[in-house]
């Protein structure tokens, strides 16, 4: 009797300050309907969003950004020239997202100004933060997209008409922006691998007429390439094309 006693004087002594806290505890989940027939959420539902948030955004930044044709561009160049390693896949990835960090500034200025600084300051509800935060994204992703390309997806969900472009899902403008940007990298890419194409068919050529079949023209080529593209300025001509690519 006296060690079950002491178990339920234990017992009840260790229950004491769970009941305490949750008492005076910060609830976790909990919607309040404000004034205007809104909700608000608590600050533990807006972390637990916010976290959710960020797993998505990698995924966000390629899709919804400059970050695809500018990536792919240098990737295609770094193909041409033939240098298999130079610049590394570190390099390319860095340099891409911070011209992606470039182009979109003004897009970045615009959410922050009409939706993060409010919100912050709370005079905006987090839904109405999103809307406004979606307005630029969305019109910078229309600028880049053929219109072929929303119709496309338009017809896939079966979306017959589309009265403005304020009406278009972004199930539909994000597929369709990304289908465009990969036709516009490839086609930038093409351009800048004419030229170098030329110098290697000149190599081979010259190669083949001097019966050194056995020698790789590419070995030749690849430092004709390298003083071609340094003489021409190439980096400077191929980001400064890049970032006036986009009509911002």
């Amino acid at each position: 009797m006296k060690a079950l006693f002491s178990l339920l004087v234990i017992a009840l002594g260790l229950s004491l300050p769970l009941n305490a806290f949750a008492e005076v505890g910060i609830p976790v989940l909990s919607v309040t309907t404000n004034d205007t027939g809104g909700q608000t959420y608590t600050l533990s539902i807006q972390i637990l969003i916010l976290m959710t948030l960020m797993t998505v955004l990698p995924a966000a930044l390629m899709m919804m950004t400059a970050f695809t044709r500018v990536v792919i561009v240098l990737s295609i160049l770094r193909t041409a020239i033939g240098t298999t390693q130079a610049p590394t896949n570190q390099i390319i990835i860095g340099l891409s997202l911070f011209m992606t960090i470039f182009i979109m500034s003004p897009v970045f200025e615009k959410v922050n100004s009409d939706a993060l600084q409010p919100y912050l300051n709370e005079t905006i509800t987090s839904g109405q933060a999103i809307e406004k935060a979606r307005s630029p994204i969305s019109e910078f992703m229309m600028m880049q997209t053929r219109e072929a390309d929303i119709e496309l997806f338009a017809s896939i969900a079966g979306i017959e008409e589309i009265s403005s472009p304020d009406d278009i899902p972004f199930r539909i403008l994000v597929p369709a922006f990304v289908t465009s940007e990969l036709k516009t990298a490839f086609q930038i890419g093409f351009l800048l691998f004419v030229p170098f194409l030329i110098i290697d068919l000149v190599v081979a050529s010259v190669l083949m007429s001097m019966g050194m079949m056995m020698l790789s023209p590419l070995i030749i080529s690849l430092p004709f390439k390298i003083m071609l593209f340094v003489l021409a300025d190439g980096w400077t001509l191929v980001l400064g094309t890049l970032a006036t690519s986009f009509y911002i």
